[in-house]
């Protein structure tokens, strides 16, 4: 669910030379030929690598790292509380019993390092979810508004997943480049890995009382890309600087959770989340939860939104614009009259290729239902009464709902 700019241009094989250190001969001592130790990863050529490829910042770590062991107990707790909802592929398992994604070597077992990427999606110019909008708009997660030119010149949906993985590709490719054959593998959110995790532990930033990773110049708007290798990383670099937790006595994240999914400080529960609730979850949202969603119809900003962090990560200078992930202007307080008005045929239209589309045509109907009747707007009542004799279960549950709200203000 998540939940980090400058395009990659040109080839990186005429701008990138590996450090003379990474290439040590030796004797075969069979053939008495000589020939090439396997290469070792150079932490600062592998953030060249990725910071060419359009990545704003990366780490290198060894694996395992020192704090695998507690990550994988806080995981393991996490999922057996029933914490992860519906999300059944983060309880996967191995052959083992072992929980996939508590370490790296439980489904990758020659993993020897991990370079994880940083790609901004912070935009100065644009609002917060926590500032108040015109009556009658929505919130679109500001990550979901991500778009590119096509090849007519058309500003058309992008989906960060395709465009960084893509970017990492090109930096395993260059690696296998220049030090020849390794296994490795590349993921952005759909591999069986917990980036943040790997993240923190490759000097990234910390995990906040929120659970983002937080970049202490770059704040929590980001997106994680990892590549995993069976590279070792050479001795010097294989201890990455780690960055100290700097939450404090701050709690603002926790307060302004609407849902109180952020029950614990550096825990969440994904089942209380607004993100899961109108993203992951299907079907109908419990009413405990309805009001407080208020207008988000897609995904929640709002525990980032009043991070510190990311208020100094704005201020602190203009992030670097990204033509394949610049944000769509009617994505942003967009009017919940225009969302509703959407046939699936125009959904498909608006939303193909962006994150939008994994909630589901009727999944966003649903959540507009549910930012009408917190909306105050009795014009919505027409709209909400053609949806409330539908036979989605959701969307009808939904829709009645907000039209006995708005009927009592």
């Amino acid at each position: 669910m998540r939940v980090f700019r400058q395009v990659f241009g040109g080839s990186m094989s005429d701008r990138s030379t590996i450090p003379e250190q990474a290439t040590i001969p030796e004797r075969d001592l069979t053939t008495g030929l000589s020939r090439k130790r396997p290469r070792e990863l150079s932490r600062e050529h592998a953030r060249a690598l990725a910071l060419e490829a359009g990545f704003q910042e990366a780490g290198l770590v060894a694996l395992p790292y020192e704090a695998e062991a507690r990550d994988a107990e806080r995981f393991r707790e996490w999922v057996g509380a029933g914490r992860a909802g519906t999300m059944g592929y983060l309880e996967r398992k191995a052959d083992d019993g072992q929980l996939l994604r508590e370490r790296a070597i439980v489904p990758f077992p020659w993993a020897r390092s991990a370079l994880v990427c940083f790609a901004s999606y912070s935009f100065p110019s644009s609002p917060l979810s926590t500032k108040e909008s015109e009556r009658g708009r929505a919130w679109i997660a500001r990550y979901a508004w991500s778009s590119k030119d096509n090849e007519r010149g058309d500003r058309r949906p992008s989906d960060y997943h395709k465009v960084l993985l893509k970017r990492m590709r090109a930096v395993e490719a260059r690696m296998h480049e220049q030090l020849g054959e390794f296994e490795s593998r590349s993921y952005v959110d759909t591999g069986p890995i917990v980036e943040r995790a790997l993240a923190a532990a490759a000097g990234l930033g910390w995990t906040g009382k929120n659970t983002c990773l937080i970049h202490p110049k770059l704040g929590s708007f980001g997106f994680l890309a990892a590549l995993l290798t069976s590279l070792p990383i050479r001795e010097e670099d294989a201890h990455a600087a780690l960055v100290p937790d700097r939450c404090g006595s701050c709690t603002r994240c926790i307060e302004a959770c609407p849902t109180s999914a952020l029950d614990v400080p550096y825990q969440m529960d994904a089942t209380r989340c607004i993100a899961y609730l109108t993203i992951e979850h299907k079907g109908p949202i419990a009413e405990e939860f309805a009001a407080n969603i208020g207008r988000q119809v897609f995904g929640c900003d709002i525990c980032q939104d009043v991070c510190p962090w990311n208020g100094k990560a704005l201020k602190s200078g203009p992030i670097i614009a990204d033509a394949e992930l610049e944000p769509r202007a009617e994505l942003i307080n967009p009017a919940l009259d225009w969302l509703a008005a959407m046939d699936e045929r125009e959904f498909e239209r608006q939303f193909n290729g962006s994150p939008v589309r994994r909630t589901g045509f009727l999944g966003l109907r649903r959540n507009i239902a549910i930012a009408m009747g917190n909306s105050g707007q009795a014009e919505f009542g027409r709209q909400l009464e053609k949806w409330a004799a539908t036979t989605d279960e959701g969307l009808r549950a939904a829709a009645r709902w907000a039209l006995t709200r708005l009927r009592r203000e």
